[in-house]
């Protein structure tokens, strides 16, 4: 039974009961006084009008009091259901009580369902821009590769020199395609918070080493030059994940190439490891055009762009540095970037060493890291 039907009811019978019972007393006044029926007439009279004062006053006040804000609430209730959730509760209504508990309720899921739409308006948006980023990206080593690889078959080079050039030109922009591809997935696994690794031991002068001299590679096709200092002792060791630190150097690094841009063609980049006692300290600072002040603090949100006419002409996911904070944070370091505009960007990431005595027991146990078994 709806509870206007029950307000009704019970309104009529505040009424017509007492109407029962004083109709009843009159009869009965009459058949036994019967010399005082004009008395108990005006008690008749006076006893209904004030019944029906009342009647009036409490549905007013039930109606102001409950029908209003139901009302007003069915109808806030009609625009979450319509996609709205701007639409707001005016403040003066059901400011006490149970109304005003259940206003307050439908404020916080207004605002909760507010929030999660704007945030699947904003993800769905970064998420055609990054497959609009990854799509543009990868027809440019494709064209490269088909046009280098049509080069090679119609003999367009013709000296084992050209065909080496040409050779390597289809190596290095497969390359870039696997990463491109590479980055896609591992941003999959960000979202899901699933991103797997695998810690070991690693001797940071060994393991910088090899990162280097395959970095060194791809740098000299590129005519960048690449200056290295390892400044810490031949037995330092970390507790990281080879493949996914070498992710977070190759990252940086890709990303000071696309932006060297030096007039004069003298792009370098300096790799530097120091040793900070407890830790070491990674820089990568390249000579390239820089950053400016006021955005460093955002060049590692996802899908952030210093400069969005640039980075269209350079390419890239816009997600490289994003994945390289939450690399960096996963294994308990941190990150960080200094700039000069015109003069080139320096990132700086520290990892903590690994200490023998304290934590022997915990490498040689299987650690649980996002829902993936870990060493």
């Amino acid at each position: 039974m709806r509870f206007r039907t029950r307000l009704i009811i019970t309104s009529a019978t505040i009424v017509i009961l007492p109407f029962i019972l004083v109709v009843a007393s009159y009869i009965f006044i009459q058949k036994t006084f019967a010399s005082a029926p004009r008395i108990a007439t005006y008690t008749i009279v006076a006893f209904l009008l004030i019944l029906l004062a009342t009647s009036m006053i409490l549905t007013t006040w039930l109606k102001k009091g409950f029908f209003e804000p139901v009302k007003e609430l069915n109808v806030a209730m009609q625009h979450i259901k319509d996609g709205n959730f701007d639409y707001m509760l005016p403040t003066d209504i059901g400011d006490k009580g149970e109304i005003g508990e259940l206003y307050r309720n439908y404020e916080d899921m207004r605002l909760r369902l507010k929030e999660s739409a704007d945030e699947k308006v904003i993800r769905e948006g970064q998420n055609k821009e990054l497959i609009s980023n990854i799509s543009h990206d990868l027809k440019t080593p494709i064209t490269a590769i088909k046009g280098y690889s049509q080069g090679l078959l119609e003999g367009v080079a013709d000296t084992p020199e050209r065909q080496m050039k040409y050779i390597r030109t289809i190596y290095n922009k497969a390359n870039d395609m696997n990463n491109l591809i590479n980055e896609l997935t591992l941003y999959s696994s960000i979202d899901n918070n699933r991103i797997p690794y695998n810690f070991a031991r690693i001797i940071v002068g060994d393991y910088f080493g090899d990162c280097i001299e395959e970095i060194g590679m791809e740098l000299d096709s590129k005519d960048i030059k690449l200056n290295y200092a390892n400044l810490t002792t031949p037995d330092t060791q970390i507790v990281a994940d080879p493949e996914q630190l070498k992710r977070v150097v190759n990252n940086i690094v890709s990303n000071s190439v696309k932006y060297l841009g030096r007039e004069d063609g003298t792009g370098c980049i300096d790799i530097r490891i120091l040793d900070e006692v407890d830790s070491v300290r990674v820089e990568i600072e390249d000579n390239g055009k820089g950053i400016g002040a006021d955005e460093i603090p955002n060049i590692f949100d996802r899908f952030y762009r210093t400069d969005a006419s640039r980075n269209s002409k350079q390419g890239g996911s816009g997600i490289g540095l994003s994945i390289v904070k939450k690399i960096i944070e996963d294994h308990g370091g941190y990150i960080w970037a200094t700039s000069h505009e015109g003069e080139g960007t320096c990132m700086h990431f520290v990892l903590r060493k690994y200490q023998e005595h304290h934590e022997k027991a915990e490498t040689e146990t299987v650690v649980e890291h996002d829902g993936f078994e870990t060493m």
